[in-house]
């Protein structure tokens, strides 16, 4: 036994991972040595709650290897015999490693058990074994040990056994797995008849259980519960398809890929049931498309439990642990654990911006160059952190790679049937010369974009700039505020009509899968907030600025506007009087990074909530007074007809919830990932003008990683789990911005440092184009050549994740490597023995082999021949001795010694 166990915890994990990879389940491996230290107990140490022991097994020194290291374990714990009333040891894992098989270390490790289960007055010791370990179980039997045939192992673990835990028969979701919300307030009843049996049937033909509930008015509720053998059988499948494409790195097998580990892998898999062509093995079932019109929304339930004491725990924590991390991924899928863990991150990264702009405003003031250099190093480390992060996860999450199973998108039209080269299957294509040429309509959109968003966000500038600094007359203080309702009124209009032209673009560009779809139609969208977002900064900084003087004689369009209301000489102020605003664009900065977040928190997440109230209570009025109307007798309204929910009195605060939660908006994990990337806009491109940004969005952020969880739990429907392996094309744009930023930085500070009125006095003939021109020239490349450096930096630098994936591989292929070398050496062996057996034998069956072989000489081509002349390696050391012989000795030749 180890004096000293903290030594051997290692080795005690490296003997788990090769147990697991010989049980093909590596991948289920989930301990560390951190996680062995605090739950494993060792002879001679105090028991840990829970009393488990490791019991190491250690060849005798040699002169070779005085000091041994142990190779194999037993680790194992005490249990009880209620009918024999007496204790006993249970075996959880048996394991020495191949090298050291043969020599009895397995037998001394079970006599050690038996001997301990002895002192304890035990009677019985026992284990598990998998029924395809045919080796281990005729060890098994030659010990003694016998089968239990009449007992079948029963487990709950992960999430059953949380559920099993916390049992709540109003909170609890009922075993539903998800609900369809099945609508016919526009279709013909026998029709909707016909095509909700359709629906059930097509449900029930995939091993889905189906319970259909009242909705409101115009729509049912249809439950739907996977059969657990069906869902295991597609668990399975899955899991095979990653082995396939290299997602996975051990291939699973019937008796260990069968249940599903987390519950965003229960609900991933049976959407797949429900959404799937039929010929993947799905119903094929597509909310609002085709066929399947009436079928309105597919998501799975809130664990109003679960959320609950996630909101109370994290909303005291500054910092979300790993562990918080993966309980997001676990419950909500890879994608909205990708942003949260992204979220995170970049919080993270916040502190030293934070704090050291934040010394530099109270110490230097805007337009510093440090903390411009230092700022725009930030954003490049950042970038290049998340990128190796990203890999990082998703090796903890599995998910490398994922990106290759991409599901096709059913509105996609092949124009032409190809073989596959790969499969040799047919399968339809559109020729990518052809997308191309439509994709190049992005570049007029883009033109379209900037014109019709560019031409209302100037136009309402200039009116801004013009009420405010020039417009002296009457209602001035009321007027201020026409710019911004224009620009609140007509820029979401417009944004609105290019998104749609986005789409339609988009859908006319015929991708192929979704993934790719995706991807194209957020590189659209993002132009057009590119647009909206820093367009007015931009105006301030590199027009308003540099070029007012030339800009207010041509603001007298707006004069004539004014010009009948108001007196001659009270109308505007005198161009000679007019003096351009310095705080201007640092204002409009604050306005962007400090006001605008705190708008956009209250309309995100405080709005939607106090409306989603308020609307619930609004319908339960209007239910009681049309209720009341009806039991006096009073005409019903044909508009408001009487809603009568005959629910069990035991399901009537479920479907109560469930109702509530149909109502809810789908929640789109992009939106929030925009919104990320928009702010790391303003940081790289605007911050040097005021460098409290880092600190702003630092105290921002800590606020968005709990209001976009209590959001998700309190305002959206449960997102359905997808997987992913990169918050997509908005690292891109991450990347964009921060190359954006050196520019646009480098030029703010040309322009605005080390003037007291920060920045040209509005005449441009204080800017030398070719100075400003020179110093972007410089800072841009200065910005590729750190970039490159900090890349190849880091690239030498493996996460922790990826180095653990690597060690599965190699141990994977080391696995197979040892088992495919012993066989070889059993096969060898068995030659061996029926060479000497041969050898032998009597000279009359030597004698025959030899002339049949002889005569199989005259009917076999050379090389045949050529090897059939000698049999085995003695033979040929035979004739090799007889030529060495033959040979004369040479004068001189010393025998060696």
């Amino acid at each position: 036994m180890a004096d000293q166990p903290t030594i051997h915890v290692p080795l005690i994990l490296q003997f788990i991972c090769e147990l697991a990879d010989y049980e093909k389940a590596l991948h289920e491996v989930e301990a560390t040595e951190e996680s062995l230290l605090a739950t494993l107990s060792f002879p001679d140490t105090p028991p840990k709650r829970g009393a488990v022991y490791t019991a190491l097994i250690t060849p005798p020194p040699t002169a070779e290897t005085p000091n041994p290291i142990p190779v194999g374990m037993a680790l194992y714990f005490y249990n009880y015999s209620t009918w024999r009333s007496a204790p006993g040891i249970y075996l959880e894992d048996l394991y020495v490693q191949p090298s050291a098989r043969g020599n009895g270390y397995g037998f001394k490790l079970l006599k050690y058990l038996a001997k301990q289960v002895l002192e304890v007055s035990g009677r019985r010791l026992e284990w598990s074994v998998l029924t395809w370990n045919e080796p281990s179980i005729k060890f098994y039997e030659q010990v003694g040990a016998r089968g239990m045939d009449e007992w079948m192992k029963m487990m709950v673990e992960g999430d059953a056994l949380t559920r099993l835990a916390e049992e709540n028969v109003q909170e609890h979701n009922l075993h539903v797995d998800y609900v369809i919300r099945y609508s016919f307030g526009d279709v013909d009843r026998s029709q909707a008849i016909e095509q909700l049996e359709k629906l059930l049937q097509a449900l029930a033909q995939v091993g889905l259980q189906v319970e259909v509930r009242q909705g409101d008015e115009s729509s049912l509720l249809v439950f739907v519960k996977a059969s657990e053998k069906r869902l295991k059988r597609a668990v399975y499948r899955s899991r095979v398809r990653d082995w396939l494409y290299g997602i996975r790195n051990a291939e699973p097998t019937p008796s260990n890929s069968s249940e599903p580990q987390t519950e965003a892998e229960r609900l991933r898999v049976i959407n797949q049931m429900i959404t799937l062509p039929k010929e993947e093995g799905g119903a094929a079932i597509t909310p609002n498309h085709g066929e399947w019109k009436n079928v309105t929304a597919i998501f799975p339930l809130h664990d109003v439990d679960t959320n609950k004491k996630w909101i109370r725990a994290w909303s005291s924590k500054t910092f979300l642990s790993d562990d918080d991390l993966d309980q997001i991924r676990n419950k909500f899928g890879e994608s909205v654990g990708f942003y949260f863990a992204f979220l995170q991150s970049y919080f993270r990264f916040l502190i030293f911006p934070a704090v050291f702009g934040f010394s530099c405003w109270f110490l230097l003031g805007g337009y510093s160059i440090i903390y411009t250099i230092v700022n725009c190093l930030w954003c490049i480390i950042f970038v290049e952190y998340w990128k190796r992060q990203e890999v990082d996860l998703s090796c903890r999450w599995q998910t490398k790679n994922v990106s290759a199973v991409r599901t096709k998108r059913r509105e996609f039209k092949a124009e032409k049937e190809v073989r596959d080269e790969g499969t040799g299957e047919m399968r339809g294509v559109f020729p990518a010369t052809k997308r191309m040429q439509r994709q190049l309509l992005q570049i007029p959109f883009a033109l379209l974009a900037a014109i019709a968003l560019g031409a209302i966000i100037a136009t309402c500038f200039a009116i801004e700039i013009f009420i405010s600094e020039l417009y002296n007359g009457p209602l001035k203080t009321y007027l201020i505020f026409i710019p911004t309702i224009l620009v609140s009124a007509l820029v979401p209009t417009m944004s609105a009509i290019l998104t749609s032209i986005a789409t339609k673009l988009n859908d006319h560009e015929n991708h192929e899968t979704s993934d790719a779809y995706d991807v194209a139609l957020t590189q659209k969208v993002f132009v057009i907030n590119f647009i909206t977002s820093y367009m007015p900064i931009f105006l301030t900084a590199f027009v308003y600025v540099p070029f007012a003087s030339r800009i207010v004689p041509y603001l007298d369009v707006f004069h004539l506007t004014v010009r009948p209301f108001v007196s001659k000489e009270h109308a505007t102020t005198k161009r000679s009087h007019f003096q351009i605003d310095p705080a201007r664009l640092r204002n409009q900065v604050v306005y962007f990074t400090v006001t605008a977040q705190i708008v956009g928190f209250a309309m995100e997440t405080i709005v939607p909530f106090i409306k989603q109230h308020a609307l619930r209570k609004y319908k339960k009025y209007n239910k009681e007074r049309n209720g009341k109307m009806g039991r006096n007798g009073d005409k019903e309204s044909p508009e408001r007809p009487v809603v009568s929910f005959d629910d069990p009195a035991e399901e009537v605060q479920f479907l109560t919830r469930v109702r509530n939660e149909v109502e809810l908006s789908e929640y789109d994990v992009t939106a929030d990932l925009r919104e990320m990337c928009i702010q790391f806009g303003y940081l790289a491109l605007f911050s040097p003008t005021w460098p409290l940004v880092p600190l702003s969005f630092f105290v921002n952020n800590w606020v968005e990683l709990r209001s976009d969880f209590f959001k998700i739990c309190m305002e959206f429907r449960r997102p359905v789990p997808l997987r992913t392996d990169t918050i997509g094309p908005w690292l891109d744009s991450l990347g964009f911005l921060s190359w954006v930023g050196s520019i646009t930085s480098a030029a703010l500070l040309y322009m605005f440092s080390g003037n007291k009125q920060h920045g040209p006095n509005g005449e441009p003939t204080d800017i030398k184009g070719w100075a400003l021109l020179l110093t972007i020239f410089f800072s841009e490349h200065l910005y590729l050549i750190v970039r490159y450096a900090v890349r190849a930096g880091m690239a030498r630098i493996e996460p922790p994740n990826s180095r653990k994936e690597r060690a599965e591989r190699y141990l994977m292929r080391k696995r197979y490597l040892e088992s495919t070398t012993n066989a070889e050496i059993y096969e060898d062996k068995d030659v061996d023995d029926i060479t000497s057996m041969a050898q032998s034998t009597d000279i009359s069956r030597k004698s025959l082999e030899e002339d049949a072989r002889r005569a199989s000489l005259h009917g076999a081509d050379p090389a045949s021949r050529f090897w059939m002349h000698q049999r085995g390696w003695t033979e040929s050391a035979k004739i090799g001795a007889g030529i060495i012989q033959a040979q004369p000795t040479k004068d001189g030749v010393k025998k060696q010694q």
